[in-house]
């Protein structure tokens, strides 16, 4: 085996092996919508660190790497937005749907 060779054989088993530790956390987000222990400053700044490594990334030659990266930028940026939307309210607001709601009912 060539040292490019190993190279890429270690670039694939890593991509791997990082995309399957990350899964899992995203699996469990997307079926309980429990994100309320994750930080919002660092789900921020994780998709702010993907951005700026995107223009190290694009400029690689393809290979392992990018399928990694793209990985991160499209889990980051669920689980921002996973984050963002399913939050819980503040307490003692209540969504207009709600008032309306109860209005009817009465």
């Amino acid at each position: 085996m060539t040292g490019a060779s190993v190279a890429l054989l270690a670039g694939t088993v890593s991509t791997i092996l990082f995309a399957s530790s990350v899964l899992p956390m995203v699996v469990k987000a997307l079926r309980t919508r429990d994100l309320e222990s994750y930080s919002p400053a660092n789900l921020v700044l994780a998709n702010v660190g993907n951005a700026v490594h995107s223009i190290y990334v694009v400029h690689l030659p393809a290979g392992p790497i990018w399928a990694l990266h793209g990985f991160y930028v499209v889990t980051s940026a669920l689980m921002l937005l996973w984050w963002l939307r399913f939050r819980p309210l503040r307490r003692g607001v209540v969504p207009t749907a709600s008032l309306d709601n109860e209005r009817s009912l009465a």
